[in-house]
């Protein structure tokens, strides 16, 4: 285990659940949209990745492209040209999430509700319509497939989907890129927040924030998380995603980097971001009886992180 190869293949086999482990189910369904207004920070590609790694560890996901650009439907590999029955049937009323949710190839727990282009005019379409925000919501509660986690990809902006994706889910995760700029429109995501929980869903809450975009190479990197981490506390996600090429790679294969390369730094740094995120929706029976073999698993994955690290220094 002492070379990089080896190393790299223990992680990969971790990383894709080769000895079938399965983590603990919620005690309820949990739906989490995952919410920035900011772009480029790692909302899909913490979303899909999350969703990835829930469903290889014996989970049922469903994920939810609300993003017209459907990059999260790229990442799994499902078809979203126009014409697709897509989430904007479902928010028109014409179709149900069972009717257009896609298994994923590589997940067979894992569904994906594609986007399409024609999701651009809903905030349009929408506006004239009776209880407008709470479509999705609705949609939710009439789903009848196994979902024991659904995840919400939002856009970056904070229009007529995303509102719709606060008032259907009970937590949400927030990505924040380990850049200033990243904290500068976090205000104003989080007064959003406030008058949604106010007007529309007492039930919200900001649950888990995950740092992505991690350079070690940069002191910034490390006052963002230090503030991130004063001002959320325990809410901060252990796990931080570093900036790795083979994240990037993964959608033009139409994959997540978990099934891409399970050996890099991203797959092992979203593994564990999974597993806190699972661990903690878990029963409190399940988690006392799992917690020692976890922190074992995470030791190991951490090390093994942190060699090839220094390897590649």
């Amino acid at each position: 285990m002492n070379t990089p190869i080896a190393r790299e293949a223990m992680q990969a086999v971790q990383v894709r659940n080769v000895r079938k482990q399965s983590w603990s189910q919620p005690t309820a369904r949990r739906v989490i949209t995952v919410a920035n207004q900011k772009g480029g920070v790692g909302k899909t590609t913490s979303a899909v990745n999350l969703a990835m790694a829930l469903a290889l560890h014996g989970l049922h996901v469903l994920l939810i492209d609300l993003d017209p650009q459907g990059n999260a439907s790229t990442a799994l590999g499902v078809d979203h040209v126009t014409g697709t029955p897509s989430v904007y049937d479902v928010l028109l009323g014409s179709m149900s999430l069972s009717d257009v949710a896609v298994q994923v190839e590589n997940a067979p727990l894992l569904y994906c509700v594609p986007a399409t282009i024609d999701l651009a005019g809903a905030d349009i379409e929408l506006a004239s319509q009776v209880a407008r925000e709470h479509r999705l919501r609705r949609a939710l509660a009439s789903y009848d497939g196994k979902a024991d986690y659904v995840i919400i990809d939002c856009p970056p902006a904070l229009g007529l989907l995303t509102l719709n994706a606060l008032v259907a889910a009970k937590e949400i995760l927030i990505p924040i890129q380990c850049e200033y700029y990243a904290l500068e429109g976090l205000a104003q995501l989080l007064n959003t927040v406030e008058l949604v929980k106010t007007q529309l869903n007492e039930a919200l809450e900001v649950s888990t924030v995950l740092l992505t975009m991690y350079d070690s190479r940069t002191r910034l990197a490390d006052q963002v998380a230090d503030e991130v981490r004063q001002h959320f506390g325990d809410k901060v996600i252990r796990s931080v995603i570093p900036r790795n090429v083979r994240v990037s790679e993964a959608p033009g294969y139409g994959q997540t980097v978990i099934t891409y390369d399970p050996g890099s730094r991203g797959a092992v740094s979203y593994l564990e971001a999974a597993r806190e995120l699972a661990e903690r929706g878990a029963a409190p029976a399940a988690q006392v009886q799992e917690q020692a073999p976890t922190e074992a698993d995470n030791g190991t994955a951490h090390e093994s992180a942190h060699g090839e690290q220094r390897e590649a220094r």
